[in-house]
């Protein structure tokens, strides 16, 4: 069987090559070979995200199962999920903790051979099990936590071993662009959503000019998303939300929404970095594990005495309030979905906030329509509107968090709506701090790195000091 599966393989290599060889022109061969690594990997990308969304999925109904029938568990269930989640990331791949985004962002900055073992410890093989693993086990606890964020962290570590991968004969590819189209493509994969991960590359991402990279970019987005559609079916993310006529009026709600939901947005990404400070102070485990049980009973309170929309991705949440009758959420559902959302992820296992970040600006936006009585129509555009703000205050990305709101809907008359109020959010942010959450990961998980490597060598140099001293004696 071995020798079969060899002869088929030889045979599919000989005729590619052949087929290659017989191209006579020396650009197209140059091209086409710069252009494979990013084709395996785009694929690579979008079997894995699918396979990861249908595991998110059945882990969410799972929980909703167990909620449904026995909901004093969560009690138990959810300190236990909390616990072991952190314990998979900080045993296995410390840097596979939280969202993955400020990862692959600090990769980029630090794509040079210099640091590949850096790097490494951010983009592997390593950390796509461990964010897997750890955010299905976050998510089975109840966990307010998405897969968006890790699908780019996995794609970006794909994306890196192709690359890593390739014989020494091959033409050169720059591992800054890599990382940069994998992150594209595990956006566009996760969210099925390709114009926003190209948006996302340009805008988070990358500061450099779009026409170095912009074929790979875009090659890769449409082959990772292709390949998921090809699983999952060309669906939205959200569905088509009713939205008949477009009162002018509406845009003075919008404002209100913007910038309510930006500054909650931004604010509560402080308090996350707040709270990260005050647990670097930690010294021994016990004192996480007492902070993951407080956090784990926190957020089983909230689904058992309040309302399971309070726990989880908030998808359902967003779904309801989107296509449903019940436009009007409670005034606690923001505060709920805030505040469990920080102490998610902050817990310190694997879990993306850019779907927890909708959800909560949907509550807002839903709360804000209860306020003024909005009818169907007009209550849709506000809940969307929230959305787009309150994402916009956490991520600083407008236009990004526009674009995956209205790919997500596919209501292409409120680009403008969803443009002014990621505008409104991002201008009422500022109040609060001049930089994203994403922003100030980034340079925490730089400062972390190269304090590592900072550490060892002065060691190395005590220790030779007290050495010479000791010979000296």
């Amino acid at each position: 069987m071995k020798d079969f599966f060899r002869k088929i393989y030889t045979n599919i290599r000989l005729k590619l090559k052949g087929a290659f060889d017989a191209i006579s022109n020396e650009n197209i061969k140059s091209n086409i070979l710069q252009a494979v690594p990013f084709w395996i990997a785009s694929i690579i990308t979008g079997l894995i995200a699918v396979l990861y969304t249908k595991m998110f999925a059945f882990a969410e109904s799972i929980r909703g199962w167990l909620f449904d029938t026995h909901a004093w568990l969560f009690f138990i269930i959810t300190p236990v999920c909390f616990i072991i989640s952190w314990w998979v990331v900080a045993k296995f791949s410390p840097y596979a903790k939280g969202s993955g985004i400020p990862q692959v962002m600090a990769a980029i900055e630090l794509s040079t051979p210099r640091y590949n073992s850096k790097i490494k410890k951010m983009l592997s093989i390593p950390v796509i099990f461990v964010k897997i693993i750890s955010s299905l086990i976050m998510t089975l606890g109840g966990g307010i936590i998405g897969r968006e964020g890790p699908t780019i962290q996995i794609a970006g570590s794909i994306f890196r071993k192709v690359n890593e991968w390739l014989p020494a004969w091959y033409p050169k590819i720059s591992k800054r662009i890599m990382i940069m189209t994998g992150a594209a493509a595990g956006l566009a994969a996760a969210f099925n959503t390709p114009l926003g991960g190209i948006v996302f590359a340009i805008e988070e991402l990358t500061k450099t000019h779009l026409s170095y990279f912009k074929t790979a970019i875009f090659t890769a987005v449409i082959i990772a998303g292709l390949t998921a559609q090809g699983f999952l079916g060309s669906y939205l993310y959200l569905g088509y939300p009713q939205i008949n006529a477009l009162s002018w009026w509406i845009f003075s709600l919008v404002i209100v929404v913007g910038a309510v939901a930006g500054f909650l947005g931004a604010y509560s990404s402080r308090i996350v970095l707040l709270i990260q400070k005050w647990k670097s102070t930690f010294k021994f485990q016990y004192q996480h594990v007492l902070y993951l049980v407080f956090c784990a009973l926190l957020i089983a309170s909230f689904a058992f005495f309040f309302s399971a929309d309070a726990i989880g991705s908030g998808k359902d949440l967003m779904v309801k309030a989107l296509f449903t009758s019940e436009k009007y959420t409670t005034w606690y559902m923001p505060v709920l979905r805030i505040t469990g959302t920080i102490f998610s992820f902050t817990a310190g296992g694997a879990g993306g906030i850019f779907a927890p970040a909708l959800s909560a600006g949907a509550s807002i936006g839903s709360l804000v329509s209860g306020w003024f009585n909005l009818n169907g129509s007009d209550a849709n555009i506000i809940i969307l509107c929230g959305m787009v703000s309150f994402l916009t205050g956490v991520t600083r990305s407008p236009f990004t968090c526009a674009i995956l709101v209205l790919e997500m809907t596919d209501r292409n008359n409120l680009i403008f709506h969803l443009m002014f109020a990621g505008l409104v959010a991002s201008i009422a942010s500022l109040l609060v701090d001049k930089h994203s959450l994403y922003h100030h990961l980034k340079d925490q998980y730089q400062h972390e790195l190269m304090h590592e490597d900072d550490a060892k060598p002065q060691q190395t140099t005590s220790d030779a000091k007290q050495g010479d001293a000791q010979k000296n004696e």
